[in-house]
């Protein structure tokens, strides 16, 4: 007698049970997320960075830009946590303030590309036909250069400063995000959902509104986690540079370049701002794969 197969057993009960069924995209990789442990780690020190610029003020009395040559290049201690640098400036105060520079620099160029970026993918992609042809080559030309030397560029051109800095970095991603934004609308443009809705008499608008755009949000998300990390990065390489913050500011970039020079004799001028550098890079780096394993269909 031949041994008997067991059912199979249904989606819901392969996921982990009847509980998840009829939980929506969001509800699953939203857990997926909290056990990825990288993910989490990465996410907690994403938000150390962001509450230690939030709330600076509260966590030191020192002024980033006071000079005071009394205190040129004290060493770490408990009186200067992370030390001075050449002038006698706090070093823990202009980490704290320079990473509120930082950060907003990142934010704020991902949000410039963003609002042209991710309109013209969701054209191109729904569109098609001419227009896509033309805004992609334009994007392919784009590509042929390095992103940080069209920041560059365009730095240049606008003079230094954060807040060309910014823009630069700005419009340096936005073919990226073009291209990203396009291949997803492609893969879901025939899908019967949307053919239902252009067949009920939707608008091309209220289809790429109400139906385009919800299912291609996931990947700008993880997207735009992965693109901050290299944004902070092209800012914080500009200001080295002497493109971006101009002295006295204390941005991360400006003060790792400050002491660059006095690496054998103040070691943490440089050293110390570089590690926050790298810590906030690799969460946003962490965090970013942890959305991706966790949003994207293909890896389930």
């Amino acid at each position: 007698m031949g041994a008997v197969s067991s059912p199979t057993r249904p989606a819901a009960d392969i996921e982990g049970g009847p509980a998840r069924a009829g939980r929506s995209h969001w509800a699953i990789g939203s857990a997926r997320l909290l056990r990825n442990h990288g993910a989490v780690a990465g996410a907690l020190i994403v938000l150390l960075f962001v509450a230690a610029g939030l709330f600076a003020p509260w966590l030191t009395d020192d002024d980033p830009v006071q000079v005071q040559f009394d205190a040129r290049f004290a060493a770490p201690s408990g009186r200067h946590p992370l030390g001075t640098d050449s002038f006698g400036r706090d070093l823990f105060s202009r980490v704290l303030y320079g990473g509120r520079l930082s950060l907003s620099v990142g934010l704020i160029a991902i949000a410039i590309s963003d609002v042209v970026g991710i309109p013209l993918g969701l054209l191109t992609g729904y569109r098609g036909g001419r227009f896509d042809d033309v805004v992609m080559r334009l994007v392919d030309l784009w590509l042929a250069f390095p992103g940080l030397l069209v920041a560059i560029a365009i730095v240049a051109i606008l003079g230094p400063g954060l807040q060309n800095v910014m823009v630069a970095i700005g419009i340096g991603g936005i073919p990226g995000l073009v291209r990203l934004v396009r291949g997803t609308v492609l893969s879901v443009r025939g899908s019967e959902f949307v053919d239902a809705a252009r067949v009920i008499g939707g608008s091309d608008l209220h289809i790429i509104r109400s139906h385009i755009f919800p299912n291609v949000l996931a990947p700008i998300v993880v997207l735009t986690t992965l693109r901050l990390a290299g944004a902070i990065l092209s800012g914080v390489g500009l200001s080295f540079l002497g493109l971006g913050a101009q002295p006295p500011t204390p941005e991360w970039g400006a003060i790792v370049a400050e002491g660059r020079s006095y690496l054998r004799e103040a070691w943490w001028v440089s050293t110390l701002p570089g590690v926050a550098i790298f810590l906030t890079v690799m969460g946003f780096n962490l965090l970013g794969d942890g959305l991706r394993d966790a949003f994207d269909p293909r890896l389930r």
